[in-house]
Parts: structure tokens; sequence; C-alpha cells
């Protein structure tokens, strides 16, 4: 499937956390924080808006966006407002 995003809108692909800690221990996925970084995908239309560009790591907002699945991985629909930074 492939998911365009219109207008000021971003599509970021979510990073995966990791499932231990460094001493080794298990956490489970009902422990762990929601990540706050993902990897921009695509980008909408708008060019006076957006600030990003894709393969962008980039930090957002914790409940932002619309949640979707495209081949059975995590993404989320943005709005250039709920990007908060750009993380390199």
């Amino acid at each position: 499937m492939t998911v365009k995003p219109l207008g000021d809108r971003v599509l970021v692909k979510m990073e995966k956390e990791e499932e231990k800690t460094k001493g080794g221990l298990f956490i489970p996925e009902t422990a762990q924080e929601k990540t706050q970084i993902a990897v921009v995908v695509a980008v909408g239309d708008d060019k006076d808006e957006i600030k990003v560009k894709e393969k962008d790591r980039v930090m957002f907002d914790k409940y932002a966006g619309t949640q979707i699945k495209i081949d059975g991985d995590d993404h989320l629909i943005l709005s250039m407002g709920d990007i908060l930074a750009v993380v390199s």
C-alpha cells in the first residue's frame, strides 16, 4: 500500500523500542513507553509549511497523529505542528 500525505501532513515510521534493558532484563510491552521518535517516510505537498524531509528522524508530541499500519509496520500521519524537533 502507498500512502501520500496531503497538505502539511507528514508520514513517519515508528522506531522499534528496545525490549531489554542494558542488564538483559525483559521489559513487557505494557510497561514500555510509547516511542516519540520516528523516521520521515513521506511529506505532504505544502512546501511552505513542511520543514522536514524524507529520512529525517523526528521527535513529536506523545499523543499526536493518526496511527496506521502499512505492510505490518506501525506508522503515524502527523501534522507539521506536532513535530517538535529533528534528531540527529
